[in-house]
């Protein structure tokens, strides 16, 4: 994270198991959509809601990031969510608190999420407090409806009603709304309601664990490379 200056930064944390081309668009669109200065690509080390664990090692997880994101503007590899040493779970809510403690002053923090992970938002740890620490910004599929989405916040918190103003200064729509918990106090909520991403994480695992098909086109040509070059997923 680059230091100094005010920054308008997202945190976009997952097990990245691997990281795709899905990946890639949805923090590409947050960063267009909202002036992203740095998009924090963060693979997790232990998932709370996925004790299975991810398939693939926290260290395969970090390489093939990298590769994926290399030459993308704004895009960093963030070891914030790294494994603990005491091998306890690593909760989104103590991350963006330490983030945020760490950027300049002025800064904007947010946090960048698909719309199948802020369905599982009440099953985070301290769910209310998430959209304080961070500004939620979340990418669904054309058509999804507002209304589902606002109905997985999690409990004390409601959409500020009258809100879904366009943002006009790109060329991605976003829509902007409020945050409202049982104190009365607001936090941005960011939608990005247009983004037709069909990629599967669990889908690609599936072809490779069926046949020695790569994934093609659904991740970046350097990370096929290294699942054929490490075997990964077989």
């Amino acid at each position: 994270m680059q230091s100094g200056a005010r920054l308008r930064v997202a945190f976009f944390g997952g097990t990245f198991d691997p990281p795709h081309l899905g990946h890639l668009a949805v923090a590409t669109a947050a960063r267009d959509g909202l002036h992203l200065d740095e998009v924090l690509f963060a693979p997790v080390g232990s998932q709370p809601l996925k004790p299975q664990g991810a398939l693939a090692s926290f260290t395969d997880r970090v390489e093939m990031t990298r590769l994926a994101i290399a030459g993308h503007r704004a895009f960093e590899l963030s070891l914030a969510d790294a494994p603990h040493p005491a091998a306890g779970p690593n909760y989104t809510l103590d991350t963006l608190r330490s983030l945020r403690a760490d950027m300049p002053d002025g800064s904007e923090l947010f946090c960048l999420m698909g719309a199948d992970s802020f369905r599982s938002l009440g099953e985070w740890h301290g769910p209310a407090e998430i959209p304080f620490a961070a500004a939620l910004i979340v990418a669904s599929r054309p058509g999804q409806r507002l209304d589902h989405l606002a109905a997985s916040l999690p409990a004390g918190l409601k959409l500020a009603p009258g809100d879904g103003k366009a943002l006009r200064q790109s060329q991605i729509d976003v829509r902007a709304y409020k945050i409202i918990n049982a104190a009365g106090e607001t936090a941005p909520f960011y939608l990005l309601p247009d983004l037709d991403v069909e990629i599967s994480a669990s889908e690609i695992r599936a072809q490779l664990r069926q046949s020695d098909d790569q994934p093609g086109g659904s991740v970046p040509p350097a990370v096929a490379r290294y699942i054929r070059q490490h075997r990964l997923y077989r």
